[in-house]
């Protein structure tokens, strides 16, 4: 996993903590083909992505407690991405289905 930094990330309703990307998204980030920012930014909005109903709740709920936060984005048609924040804010990863 790769650390980032550098990404202003205003308006967010919870600690990232440290922002990583694994490297298959650093791979895809270096081809020019997807920015994690945006993705990043909707996550800690709490905008939750492509995630179902159940999943959206559980996360809702996290909010106010000490789960971990899972957002899935799909960025084109053949590119989904996961935003994971650990449970305690100390991490939040971006990284592709595969690498889950």
């Amino acid at each position: 996993m790769l650390s980032i930094t550098a990404i202003p990330l205003e308006g967010v309703k919870f600690p990232l903590g440290d922002l990583v990307v694994t490297s298959g998204i650093w791979d895809l980030v270096m081809a020019g083909r997807m920015n994690p920012a945006p993705y990043l930014k909707r996550h800690g909005s709490g905008d939750w992505g492509d995630v179902c109903a159940s999943d959206k709740a559980l996360n809702d709920r996290a909010l106010k407690g000490e789960d971990r936060l899972v957002s899935a984005y799909q960025v084109d048609q053949d590119l989904k991405i996961y935003v994971i924040t650990e449970w305690d804010r100390s991490v939040t990863t971006v990284l592709l289905p595969s690498e889950y």
